[in-house]
């Protein structure tokens, strides 16, 4: 089993799309990744009705792993619904952008699964290329 393969098993079991409630409408995207140090964090999107308390699936993961680790950078991440990403599908929005650089800039390398039957990957900083940070960081 590939890394890749590890980390849509894992994300897997988290795809089960519900409404919560009236307000709460989760679980129907997934993410897992895999920290620098090489474990594992997975995490579900959880939508709003108000939309400001909005979480993706990979903000989530993110903080788990800060929670648990106290880690901030990311070697790999996928994401998806219902099936593996087959093209744009996987890469991350832009808020999930943001989150990642802030976490840390070295972040930038971080492979993103684009497509997971041909194992094809892109990174942060080529979906990423002029972060607004870089120059505040390139100033230390």
């Amino acid at each position: 089993m590939d890394i890749w393969e590890k980390l849509y098993l894992s994300a897997k079991p988290l795809y089960k799309p519900q409404e919560i409630n009236d307000f709460v409408y989760a679980n129907n995207v997934v993410c897992a990744l895999e920290s620098k140090s090489g474990k594992v964090y997975t995490g579900y999107c959880i939508e709003m009705a108000c939309g400001t308390i909005n979480l993706c699936a990979e903000r989530v993961a993110l903080l788990n792993m800060l929670q648990d680790s106290g880690e901030m950078e990311v070697k790999r991440m996928i994401a998806f619904r219902d099936a593996p990403p087959t093209g744009l599908d996987g890469l991350p929005c832009g808020t999930c952008r943001e989150t990642l650089m802030e976490f840390s800039p070295k972040n930038a390398d971080t492979e993103i699964m684009v497509n997971y039957e041909k194992r094809e990957t892109t990174t942060l900083k080529e979906i990423f290329p002029n972060w607004w940070g870089t120059i505040k960081t390139n100033k230390k």
